[in-house]
């Protein structure tokens, strides 16, 4: 199983400005200290080797949007934020995509604008030889997509599209199969509700996508446990860590979003291998989502007693193998 990041920032895209790519060549060139370079692929091992990930590239900025590829039967993606576009064009085109079926299945977490907001750039949509199926805990899922594409907001009407395009209500408890996968999906804290999903290859590997989820406080020993079984030795978590602890149980409590360290807590109680960071707060440059990170990595190696929780910052273009 491979997991593909095409978006993971939260709530709105964003873009660097020129001043910031301006900032990071002329750190690069002070670091390179008068260095020459050969080739663009010496100089792309100075970038990659001797460069922090904030210097040399960038978190990106396109909203949720996580693929989750068997290599084989249907493409599988969770959520349709503005990564989608891009997911769209890779997948048709990759090696090896003309012997899978034309057939997309999307895992929707849930409404917000900023984890829809891809689908109408989606090019396998137009065409008319593709089947698209929108799984989600949420009946009204349908209305959400028609919504956004009606003449108000966007010139082309949902109806359209030329896709094959189907709606199925999923039921947390359940589990689903879909090509090589079996899913399972967890309500979690969240305005108009979002779902986790708990995907399990046939191969044993399990991938965890769990974004915008609060986990407050107060909250139930019952429903933290519950959580927990959810995450139950995966081999990877992609956990929300919008928010700082602080901000999630004061300014910004009940806003829906959750924090490094709860995620860092719950993977270790649930036995998990390795934790995504995700959902990254827009308002973070990169140097602020590698301090993050650099933050958790301490905070985990402090906190530990056992096995160590190997923890990722995600980014736009990340691939992880399980």
């Amino acid at each position: 199983m491979q997991i593909r990041f095409w978006g993971t920032r939260g709530s709105l895209p964003v873009a660097p400005r020129a001043s910031t790519i301006a900032d990071k060549v002329a750190a690069a060139l002070v670091k390179a200290s008068g260095r020459q370079f050969d080739s663009h692929a010496d100089a792309r091992r100075f970038v990659d080797d001797e460069l922090e990930f904030a210097a040399g590239q960038t978190y990106g900025g396109a909203t949720s949007c996580v693929e989750i590829d068997t290599g084989a039967g249907p493409f599988v993606v969770c959520d349709m934020g503005s990564g989608l576009r891009e997911f769209g064009l890779d997948s048709m085109a990759r090696p090896g995509a003309s012997d899978r079926p034309r057939e997309w299945h999307v895992f929707l977490s849930h409404l917000h604008w900023d984890h829809i907001m891809g689908f109408p750039f989606f090019t396998p949509a137009f065409l008319g030889d593709v089947r698209i199926v929108v799984h989600a805990g949420h009946a009204d899922a349908e209305d959400a997509l028609r919504r956004q594409q009606e003449e108000i907001s966007f010139p082309v009407p949902f109806d359209a599209l030329a896709a094959e395009i189907e709606f199925r209500t999923l039921e947390p408890g359940g589990t689903y199969e879909i090509g090589e996968l079996k899913v399972a999906l967890l309500e979690q804290d969240h305005d108009h509700k979002s779902y986790g999903f708990r995907f399990e290859d046939r191969a044993g590997k399990v991938a965890v996508y769990a974004t915008d989820a609060e986990h407050r406080i107060d909250r139930a020993d019952a429903l933290r446990r519950e959580a927990s079984a959810f995450l139950e030795g995966a081999d990877l978590v992609i956990a929300d860590t919008m928010y700082s602890l602080g901000e999630s149980i004061s300014t910004k409590e009940g806003w829906g979003h959750s924090s490094n360290i709860v995620a860092v807590d719950q993977c270790r109680e649930a036995g998990a291998r390795r934790l995504a960071l995700f959902h990254h707060e827009p308002a973070f440059g990169d140097d602020d989502i590698q301090r993050l990170h650099e933050q958790t990595l301490r905070y985990e190696e402090l906190t530990r007693d056992g096995d160590k929780l190997e923890v990722l910052c995600s980014h736009d273009g990340l691939c992880v193998t399980l």
